[in-house]
């Protein structure tokens, strides 16, 4: 099939280089991973950028097994064919990006978010991993048009196309972008990390349940595309999917020192976006378990595990 046209760029698009940011910029995050998007809730209905880079970082260390694993996979898609240029949608503080660049060392990534704080918390991870000239940090809102990207042999987009307003008009825009041969990996998370057993000691059981049904619901008045059939929409945006899977973690007790900090960092933006959706003695437990200290404190608690499944596919242009 033809490739179609490529894009028209958005002219409302800024490129920081490394360590800096536009003054006056704005930009929201959402959820589970920064993307390219503005607006205001997110898979844990947290307000924007409250906690959400170190809990982001927190999850790269988390998952950093399983995504070199996913990398790989794309390389062995790729073949002999050199990944050079590569394009990360809602890039966030830069754990996909660079995976990437770990895994071709050939390749320089842009790196699409909303938010020129991200951006430049991307940028000083860059210079500090020794990749700031690989990486190109471009702020942009998927919303309003196509970046300034050029072709590209590998677009990633994690956990960032639910939360654009017209998926279909940018999954079309990617596969524009793409190169003859390109690929597109496609990563989405239907809900947040559960970490809590049923029964804690305190409080009513179920806590971590019932946190999840308040955010389900939090989820479907803010995020309609979530949960949508996207073999579907990548069939009918022209993509031919070469493979599917869940990227799985299952973190038993007791938890690395990565991991026991991930859980407060994610826990403490899950009860900023669900205060209000759950019952008052709820919200004292999650209290009194986000404290820095006392007997029921995460931070001393030896029963907390890290359960999470997130869906991948790896597509490309028909």
């Amino acid at each position: 099939m033809a490739q179609h046209p490529h894009p028209a760029p958005h002219p409302n698009v800024h490129q920081l280089t490394p360590g800096s940011t536009r003054p006056g910029a704005g930009g929201s995050e959402h959820g589970h991973g920064s993307h390219g998007h503005g607006g205001e809730h997110g898979h844990d209905g947290a307000p924007p950028g409250e906690g959400l880079a170190e809990m982001l970082d927190l999850d790269a260390e988390v998952v950093a097994g399983q995504v070199a694993e996913l990398t790989r996979r794309i390389a062995e898609f790729a073949g002999e064919r050199p990944v050079r240029t590569v394009v990360d949608l809602g890039a966030g503080t830069g754990s996909g990006s660079f995976a990437l660049l770990r895994r071709f060392p050939e390749a320089t990534v842009t790196a699409v978010d909303t938010s020129p704080e991200m951006l430049a918390h991307l940028a000083g991870s860059a210079r500090r991993h020794g990749l700031a000239d690989r990486i190109r940090p471009t702020e942009a809102d998927l919303d309003s048009g196509w970046p300034l990207t050029g072709p590209a042999d590998l677009v990633w987009a994690s956990s960032s196309m639910h939360h654009l307003s017209d998926p279909d008009r940018v999954l079309a825009d990617i596969r524009a972008t793409l190169a003859p041969g390109g690929l597109f990996a496609m990563i989405e998370m239907e809900a947040m990390p559960r970490f809590l057993p049923d029964d804690l000691g305190i409080g009513v059981p179920g806590l971590e349940a019932r946190c999840h049904a308040a955010a389900d619901q939090a989820r479907a008045e803010h995020l309609p595309h979530m949960g949508s059939d996207w073999p579907a929409r990548l069939t009918a945006a022209g993509f031919r999917i070469l493979e599917s899977r869940d990227l799985t973690v299952d973190l038993p007790a007791p938890l690395p020192d990565a991991a026991i900090r991930y859980a407060p960092a994610t826990l403490r933006r899950f009860r900023a976006g669900i205060a209000d959706r759950i019952s008052p003695d709820d919200l004292a437990t999650l209290d009194v378990l986000l404290a820095d200290d006392g007997p029921h404190a995460l931070r001393h608690r030896t029963d907390l595990t890290v359960r999470s499944t997130r869906s991948v596919w790896i597509s490309t242009p028909a």
